[in-house]
């Protein structure tokens, strides 16, 4: 019998009746489809990435039928985003299981690079299993019966400095585990992974673990371990050599606390993608009699944050092989191309959302906060329409880089565009409000409305090396009268070249001064987004009105 991490004691044989019972929505409901990147190729081949957007240090797992992903969030509110899917190419974003960060008032400001780290989804005795780590807090767990939600509020399960990238392992012995690595900028030391003991809930750590596996000579910052049991053998899955240039390590031992055998399992090889490692070992429920073995990983690509890619994954006497291995040498290296996994069924094309009209009560499930939101600064389904509330930036702080309000969401593709419409509405005593569109990274560019006094201005706005505090340099485009409608738009062009410009009638756009390189942020990608802003505290506030946001190619 093989035993899996991914289903804890269920292992893999969930009934018809359990799987459908936990699939979150009815497929061909409310399904999103993007008009920039699509992986399913309508002919039974899908192309990588699946997920052209950064979903950074993705994890899986198979309840009967069902996939389930989830990803790093860093900074960004709400986290650890849920994504569901029948065929593993095609994936709908389902939800968040963190909708506040804790501690609460520590992610009140912006946190960049900081907050949730690679994070583990696993399935166990009828719940879902989500263990992420704080590096500067420690490894918090959050529970759900159902993967949409709604999710427990994180408990601490071992609290610490440098504690990242856990993943449990419900062994058939009853007992429970917990492997892990280190970050060298807290704990002073990486390139190690420990393995400790836990309670049977899963909830807390009860020893101070070992150090099954040194990576200094061979595999230097190896991390992102992920633990499975098959054949009688423990296996750990692990990256190493750095997340643009390294490899897919895989570990393997008869004993939970090794020694362990060491075996490169992919790498880059002649493929172009670069250092593919840190993922998902998954598998198909059989049809006809077979199963198959799949994996899920990431691609570095800058400014576009890290993209997940589905690699053919198959056992060779008790080792996998990832990819492609032309030269059957045991190492695979990563597709471009494919035949979708056998599933026995063919599903709808499906994307993470995009676009938004804001006709609902809630955000679209693809916006995230730059910190922990507050319920004054959005009011969504405002008869059609985003209305986004100003709200004072920190005190002390040099750029947008530092306020929290910042409503954003990935770059969906290498290539697209963005254009939104809005109304702004300033406090008449107040100036120096501003709204707009805005590409975030280290360093951003904007375009924006900014109040004045008699009227507003619009803005094209650059600021270099906003993550040292910089300031931003404005450009004064135009005035524009109170009442009139405008609209936004930024084109981004292969290289993450960004050109910005505008219109008063939505069909004749000016360029908004030069195209911007687009930057990546702190450990993620550059992003697209909203923001409303005031630097005076006062009793009440402007707002902008955002009828639409539409991304196309």
């Amino acid at each position: 019998m093989r035993y899996y991490l991914m289903l804890g004691a269920f292992g893999l044989g969930m009934s018809a009746l359990s799987a459908q019972s936990l699939s979150p929505v009815s497929e061909g409901s409310g399904n999103s489809v993007s008009k920039v990147w699509v992986s399913d190729l309508g002919n039974g081949q899908y192309k990588n990435p699946v997920l052209n957007a950064d979903y950074s240090d993705p994890d899986a797992c198979r309840v009967g039928d069902d996939y389930y992903m989830t990803a790093s969030s860093f900074d960004a509110v709400p986290g650890l985003p849920i994504l569901h899917s029948k065929d593993l190419v095609n994936w709908r974003l389902i939800g968040h299981a963190l909708h506040r960060q804790v501690p609460i008032e520590h992610f009140e400001k912006t946190q960049h690079g900081n907050g949730v780290w690679a994070p583990a989804i696993r399935f166990h005795d009828g719940e879902f299993y989500i263990y992420y780590p704080d590096p500067d807090f420690g490894i918090y767990l959050v529970k759900a019966k159902n993967p949409a939600g709604p999710w427990s509020e994180p408990v601490l399960v071992e609290g610490g400095k440098g504690l990242i990238d856990p993943c449990p392992l419900w062994d058939d012995n009853g007992k429970a585990y917990l492997v892990h690595g280190w970050a060298g900028s807290r704990a002073g030391i990486k390139s190690v992974i420990t393995v400790k003991t836990m309670n049977a809930q899963g909830d807390k750590v009860t020893d101070e673990g070992a150090i099954v596996y040194d990576g200094h000579e061979k595999d230097p910052t190896v991390e992102g371990p992920k633990f499975y049991k098959r054949n009688g053998y423990y296996y750990i899955f692990a990256p190493a050599g750095g997340v643009a240039t390294g490899w897919q390590l895989v570990l393997r031992s008869k004993n939970v606390y090794g020694p362990y055998e060491r075996r490169v399992v992919m790498h880059e090889g002649k493929s172009g993608i670069n250092g593919p490692h840190q993922g998902a070992w998954v598998d198909t429920k059989a049809v006809n009699g077979k199963s198959e073995d799949w994996f899920l990983h990431f691609q570095d690509k800058n400014e576009y944050g890290r993209v997940v890619h589905l690699q053919p994954m198959k056992w060779v006497h008790n080792w996998p092989v990832i990819g492609a291995d032309a030269d059957g040498d045991g190492i695979g290296e990563p597709v471009l191309t494919y035949k979708k996994p056998n599933v026995g069924k063919t599903y709808p094309v499906m994307t993470p959302p995009e676009s938004d009209e804001f006709n609902s009560i809630g955000l679209g499930k693809q916006w995230q906060w730059q910190a922990n939101p507050k319920g004054i600064w959005a009011m969504p389904g405002n008869e059609g329409n985003l209305r986004l509330y100003s709200y004072k930036t920190p005190e002390g702080g040099k750029n947008l880089w530092d306020v929290p309000n910042v409503l954003m969401q990935k770059f969906p593709a290498e290539e697209f565009i963005v254009t939104t419409k809005l109304q702004f509405s300033p406090n008449t005593k107040l100036e120096n409000e501003k709204t707009g569109l805005v590409i975030m990274g280290q360093s951003y560019a904007g375009l924006y409305l900014k109040s004045k006094k008699g009227g507003r201005e619009l803005v094209h706005a650059i600021c270099e090396k906003a993550s040292e505090g910089k300031p931003e340099t404005e450009k004064v485009l135009t005035n524009i009268k109170s009442g009139t409608p405008l609209y936004l738009r930024v084109k981004v062009s292969k290289g993450g070249k960004c050109q910005f410009s505008f219109s008063t009638d939505g069909e004749r756009f000016e360029p908004a001064g030069d195209a911007f390189q687009a930057e990546p942020g702190r450990w993620i990608g550059a992003k697209v987004g909203l923001f409303c802003t005031r630097d005076t505290q006062t009793n009440d506030s402007g707002y902008a009105d955002y009828d639409w946001f539409r991304v196309t190619p």
